[in-house]
Parts: C-alpha cells; structure tokens; sequence
C-alpha cells in the first residue's frame, strides 16, 4: 500500500521533546496488534490529548520528537491511529529509523512546525516538497527515494516482501 503523496487533515499540536514514554508507554511494550496499540497513543500526556486522537490527525511538533527509550511501539502506535505524517521541527535518530521501519512518514520543516495551529487544516504534497496550512506555503526537503519506497511499501518487511517476491517473478516463480 503506498502512502498518499498528497493528503490534508487537522493538526494535533504538540511541543518539544515528545518521548517515546509517553508517545507509546512502557506498560504497553508487548501489545502489537494495531487496534489495542492505537488505543493507547498519548496516553503517557493524559487524555486532554490521547482522547483528540482521530484517523487523519496530521502530528505537528517542535524540536526532538521521539526522544527518549528506542521503543519501536512508538512508530507503529502512530501509524496504527491513522496519523498520515508527523511534521516537526527534528526528531530523535533512532525514532526516524523506526518510523520509517513502520511506514510512517517524518517530516522535518522548522518553519511549518512554528506556523501550525492546533486543530489548523494542515495540507501536504509530499512529492512537491510543500506544506499549506492557511494561506501559507512552507517548503522542506523531500527524503530520498529509497526511503520513500519502504514508506510507501508500508514499512520495511513490507518492503522487504516486495523485493522478493519481484526477485522470484524475475526467475520464473522459483
């Protein structure tokens, strides 16, 4: 399933140092099914913010998203509520990774971050390099190709998949 090159949705405005705590808390580390996992986004920042959660939620935030613990969970929480995009200002290494692990698409645009209000319409044209929110244009810099193909193959073992099965194809389904 590729990612949307173009999608729009209302911001959930976060701030600095969001941590994988409380992205996706510890006590939760061994659920994986998606469905239990979305349950429990942002729990770790109380329910003002984990009950706004919503399919189509674009995250906006400010410096070093991700911090914190290398739990994976964290991506896949994300991905699993139906977040199509995090933009902030920078995100922890080790949370990029992950993310793009999972298919979950990082945006890093200093700018759109600062501009974004909460519950603002937030448009984004991946490919173009270009976020909208009001009547504002914000440019950043797309990622590379090889990384916006596992994003777009759904995270990396589907990725993975992909590629072998297209290597069996190529020598005649052996």
């Amino acid at each position: 399933m590729a990612a949307a090159t173009k999608f729009s949705g209302p911001a959930l405005k976060l701030g600095d140092d969001i941590n994988t705590d409380v992205i996706y808390p510890g006590k939760y580390i061994l659920i994986y099914e998606p469905g239990e996992m979305k349950k429990h986004l942002f729990e770790g920042l109380g329910e003002a913010v984990a009950g706004r959660v919503r399919t189509g939620n674009i995250i906006a935030a400010g410096e070093n998203f991700g911090c914190g613990s290398s739990r994976e969970q964290a991506a896949g929480a994300i991905r699993a509520a139906g977040v199509p995009a995090v933009i902030a200002k920078s995100f922890a290494r080790i949370f990029f990774r992950n993310s793009v692990n999972h298919g979950l698409l990082l945006i890093t645009c200093p700018e759109a971050a600062d501009a974004i209000r909460d519950g603002a319409e937030v448009a984004v044209n991946v490919r173009g390099g270009e976020i909208t929110v009001g009547g504002d244009t914000f440019s950043f810099p797309p990622l590379p190709d090889f990384l916006m193909e596992i994003i777009d193959a759904g995270g990396l073992v589907a990725h993975g998949k992909k590629i072998i099965a297209a290597r069996k194809a190529a020598r005649g389904g052996n």
